[in-house]
């Protein structure tokens, strides 16, 4: 199916849809985005697919051509008529919120060489979703997702710029990061007031050993918690003296503020802490 403005709006007239603020509705117009997102995923036959907010199906219907299966959540079930007009037999539809299932449970049934993150996810819950996949070890290889350019610049800032953060940390720790485009606030219905960028992320093969990787989550979360203050602030509760001396090593100190230090500092801070105590 071709999706455009007239698909989009025949959609929302013949199901007497309600577009829904609270779940962050916004229906991509553009045909030849989505080929773009399909053909740069770069899913094959032996790809399982998850795919959050599915919408109308824009991406869905192109997805189920190319993948082994596809898992698709979406938690607003009066979308349910005008998705289930995708008629395909690796396609499975779940009416639910993503983030209380349990997707391990969803997808132990299916068979697949590689898993696969592709969506246009919605923008009030991007951070969550991806949260999810990393901290409940999905073992997700490939995340492709349209997120607000501002969402995706934090997620693949370096140390140094003003949008680093712990998510950049925890994103990068796991993920090789690029962007593959920018998409206008004007491909979608209702038009949103930002616009938006699609990110690949690749899992790491490599990662540096963390010992505690709790800990070393809470640590970063910490290091960030108040933006304007140093680290000696932020990390009161924890082993100073132990932190100033990994830090020194690399020409920082307790004054130091968290989006200055590279993420393999932290690693050793948290390694360090977990050693000594």
């Amino acid at each position: 199916m071709e999706y455009s403005y007239k698909t989009v709006k025949t959609n929302i007239d013949e199901n007497e849809f309600k577009i829904k603020k609270k779940f962050g509705q916004n229906f991509i117009i553009d045909n030849n985005i989505i080929n773009n997102i399909i053909e740069k995923s770069e899913i094959d036959s032996e790809t399982l697919v998850i795919e959050v907010g599915p919408g109308m199906g824009a991406l869905t219907a192109n997805l189920v051509k190319k993948a082994k299966n596809v898992i698709a959540y979406e938690i607003d079930i009066t979308l349910k008529p005008i998705l289930e007009k995708i008629e395909d037999s690796n396609l499975e539809l779940i009416f639910d919120d993503f983030l209380k299932r349990d997707i391990k449970e969803d997808i132990k049934k299916y068979k697949y060489k590689k898993i696969y993150l592709v969506a246009n996810l919605p923008y009030y819950i991007t951070t969550p979703i991806l949260i999810k996949l990393i901290e409940d070890q999905i073992g997700v290889d490939k995340i492709v997702v349209m997120v607000q350019k501002e969402v995706g610049d934090r997620f693949k800032a370096k140390e140094g710029s003003k949008d680093y953060s712990s998510l950049s940390i925890l994103f990068n720790y796991n993920y090789d990061i690029t962007k593959l485009m920018d998409i206008s606030r004007n491909v979608f219905i209702p038009k949103p007031n930002i616009d938006s960028i699609v990110l690949c992320m690749n899992k790491k093969t490599k990662k540096e050993e963390i010992k505690n990787i709790d800990f070393f989550y809470k640590l970063i979360r910490d290091s960030f918690k108040y933006k304007r203050k140093n680290l000696r602030n932020n990390l009161k509760n924890y082993n100073l003296k132990l932190i100033e001396d990994v830090l020194s090593e690399y020409g920082f100190d307790l004054n130091s503020r968290a989006e200055q230090i590279n993420y393999k500092i932290f690693i050793e801070i948290a390694n360090k802490i977990i050693e000594k105590g």
